[in-house]
């Protein structure tokens, strides 16, 4: 007597189910990601900022205020923020 088999038995193989590779590229493609994260991090040095890079920022917002081409922006900016009916 032949072997019988149930009809809706499937004998093929796990890896020619499309929706099978459509599940395990999703956290395939975080893992690759983590990976070369991790790469980009470990290969290349972080930037040391001076001790003073505060005082530094101020000084360079110093030099940029007499320069006339923001204020326009900054009028518009303030005229924005103001509430109306507020007095000027």
């Amino acid at each position: 007597m032949p072997a019988r088999t149930r009809p809706h038995e499937d004998t093929r193989p796990w890896w020619t189910y499309g929706y099978l590779w459509l599940v395990i590229s999703g956290p395939l493609a975080v893992v690759v990601a983590a990976l070369v994260s991790g790469w980009i991090a470990i290969r290349q040095q972080d930037p040391v900022l001076s001790q003073d890079y505060y005082r530094q920022g101020l000084e360079i917002n110093k030099t940029l205020a007499p320069q006339g081409p923001m204020a326009p922006a900054e009028q518009g900016r303030n005229h924005a923020a103001t509430p109306p009916g507020a007095v000027r």
